[in-house]
């Protein structure tokens, strides 16, 4: 039981890490694209895409199925098919929104494999922090359970995104500054 759930988390940061350098990757590959060498700019974008295809496919698509795999399974193991506390619908809820969060991400990975770049760089920072915000919510859900109310659970998350929303306005207002120095 204690392998499955290993795995399962194993799986888990593994997936986490692909949803979080895989916007990145769409940063750079879209900043790229301003290069005004048309040489440096076909090579980055060449680079970008193999490095968003090996890590997409290689990691981040296999974790996400293994640890659609091990989560349930997980769940039977230690009996919670047939009892579910609250907060572990809440958190399945979270991960609901997290797959859905991936399989938005796919779908720009596959525009920007074709050459369709439809988000800014800024528009794809702000995309880059959805994952985190789900990260924060999953992770205290299952530490903190039934002992974190919800009410104080939501204004802190929604706290902790305005922070995020915040650094990345104020990031964009320092670059802007600094680019037209």
């Amino acid at each position: 039981m204690l392998y499955i759930k290993a795995l399962h988390i194993i799986f888990i940061v593994t997936w986490f890490a692909g949803l979080f350098y895989m916007p990145r990757l769409f940063i750079y590959n879209t900043e790229a694209q301003n290069n005004p060498s048309a040489e440096a700019k076909a090579a980055l974008t060449q680079q970008f895409t193999v490095m968003m295809q090996r890590l997409w496919r290689g990691i981040t698509i296999p974790s996400a199925l293994l640890t659609l795999i091990f989560g349930p399974l997980t769940l039977y193991l230690y009996g919670y098919l047939h009892h579910m506390p609250a907060w572990l619908w809440i958190k399945l809820g979270f991960v609901f929104g997290l797959y859905l969060y991936f399989i938005w991400l796919h779908k720009i990975f596959k525009q920007q494999v074709k050459g369709i770049f439809k988000y800014t760089s800024t528009q794809l920072r702000i995309i880059n922090e959805i994952a985190t915000i789900f990260l924060i919510a999953i992770v205290f859900l299952v530490s903190v359970r039934d002992g974190m109310s919800l009410v104080y659970g939501l204004l802190g998350l929604l706290g902790f995104i305005f922070i995020l929303m915040s650094a990345v306005r104020i990031y964009k207002t320092i670059r802007t500054k600094k680019e037209n120095q």
